[in-house]
């Protein structure tokens, strides 16, 4: 550059072209002598502090497993080994937040209590930024808390002792992955897309069946350009294999393709609003490795694909509500129940009577907790407790942009189905009797709909509404 000019120049503005001419000039080069490769080398990366860990959580004893209630012994082998894994997202000064996904039936809110008490004790997380999801195998142990009188009789007090001693391991191994996971914290780059499965079939028997095929796909990539977690969520459940064995599932199933297809990278797999649900056809282990890989092959279409960036923080917002009970059967109707021929409606009425004998009040209504993640305007994540049939998840995208919205079920705690005002209406196992296997007192009262969906709102962005 000319000197005499410099001279004449504003002192700063000199030194900001002595410093940013030489690297323009640097740039230009590499563009004209080495053409799109440099164009991409010199391209501002967005990188975040992404962190992703995995532990065995497969029992070595035996243990009654969930889901199915005529399964009344312990388990027999491993079909598969089943995990907890973890994306630890952003750093300390920003207060980074954590996503456990979990091989099991349900995990309870008593653990993801436990979980934010431990990690706030030792980390800079806090409860806003902590969400667990189960993928809802119905093949994995069962759990303090989680579909308590599923088998319509007293559990044997040598198979509870089992059941209490492995929610407790697994309770330590959740605060070990999510340490874990906080610990490998290292610049990466997040994108996310939405593809297609098809293999979940509403299950009602009733004339409009609604469902929900998207799939949504979270990639974490390292400074290097290497995969190295990648977490889906699909709308349908864990119930292709009945026998008794552990076993994830297609959810399993789904995670060991991709994780043999992204050697070293993590697969994590949460489920969508698929409480109504289910694989079709369905009853065999090889049906669960077709819809596994069917599952994997599409979220690793989308992995390997352009997706669209995160550059935006992460921004964490829970709301506490209470979705009451309809109203509670009198202690004549109580009595009256337990002398019913079903075995299901009597145990049941037999359980609310021993708890009127302690003393204790059957509740009103039902703790629920709402929970919205968003990276900024990028891309919403709503995580909802329960099994919430696939009304909600439609719902929501059609008030919200659909292409920025990402909706999970079985978060947080699943302590019971979760009907829409349709399926409320309607009845039958998701609307009314399931609530037998998870200890409710009666059914919802009419309104709960929009109690969620409204809560949602007032969590969202605005910036997200269509």
């Amino acid at each position: 550059m000319n000197a005499p000019l410099l001279k004449r120049l504003p002192a700063r503005f000199t030194v900001c072209l002595v410093r940013v001419v030489p690297h323009f000039v640097l740039v230009l080069v590499l563009v004209l002598v080495l053409g799109p490769r440099a164009r991409a080398t010199v391209t501002p990366i967005h990188l975040s502090d992404v962190g992703a860990a995995k532990v065995d959580i497969t029992p070595d004893y035996p243990v009654r497993l969930s889901g199915y209630g005529g399964r009344r012994t312990e388990h027999e082998a491993v079909e598969q080994r089943i995990f907890a894994k973890a994306l630890a997202l952003g750093a300390d000064a920003e207060g980074p937040a954590v996503l456990v996904t979990v091989d099991n039936c349900g995990v309870p809110a008593w653990m993801r209590d436990e979980l934010v008490k431990r990690l706030a004790a030792k980390t800079k997380v806090v409860n806003d930024r902590v969400a667990i999801c189960s993928s809802h195998t119905h093949s994995a142990p069962m759990l303090t808390g989680i579909l308590p009188n599923l088998f319509s009789t007293n559990i044997p007090p040598e198979h509870l002792a089992n059941i209490e001693r492995y929610s407790r391991e697994l309770m330590d191994k959740l605060e070990q992955v999510a340490l874990a996971a906080l610990a490998d914290r290292q610049p990466s780059r997040l994108a996310y897309g939405f593809g297609h499965v098809s293999f979940a079939h509403n299950r009602r028997a009733y004339a409009f069946r609604p469902e929900d095929h998207s799939l949504p796909a979270l990639r974490v990539t390292g400074a290097d350009g290497k995969v190295r977690a990648v977490l889906t969520s699909y709308a349908c459940h864990c119930t292709v294999v009945s026998f008794n064995k552990v076993h994830g599932d297609w959810a399993g199933c789904a995670q060991e393709f991709l994780e043999k297809e992204f050697p070293g990278a993590i697969a994590l797999t949460a489920i969508g609003c698929g409480a109504d649900q289910n694989p079709n056809p369905r009853g065999t282990y090889d049906y669960a490795i077709e819809y596994g890989n069917a599952l994997g092959a599409e979220a690793k279409r989308l992995a390997a694909g352009t997706l669209k960036p995160l550059t935006s923080r992460l921004e964490c917002r829970t709301k506490q509500i209470e979705l009451p009970f309809d109203k509670l059967p009198t202690r004549a109707e109580w009595e009256t129940r337990a002398k019913d021929k079903g075995a299901n409606t009597a145990y049941h009425a037999q359980v609310q009577l021993a708890k009127l004998d302690r003393g204790e009040k059957l509740p009103p209504k039902l703790p629920y907790l709402v929970q919205v993640w968003n990276f900024g305007r990028d891309l919403a994540m709503v995580f909802l407790p329960g099994e919430v049939v696939v009304d909600y998840s439609l719902r929501l995208k059609r008030e919200f942009d659909s292409e920025r919205l990402w909706v999970n079920g079985y978060a947080n705690d699943v302590p019971c189905y979760i009907p829409s005002e349709r399926v409320l209406a309607e009845g039958g196992y998701e609307g009314a009797t399931a609530m037998l296997y998870y200890d409710r007192p009666t059914r919802f009262a009419p309104g709960l709909e929009d109690r969620i969906v409204g809560a949602v709102h007032k969590l969202m962005p605005k910036e997200f509404l269509r």
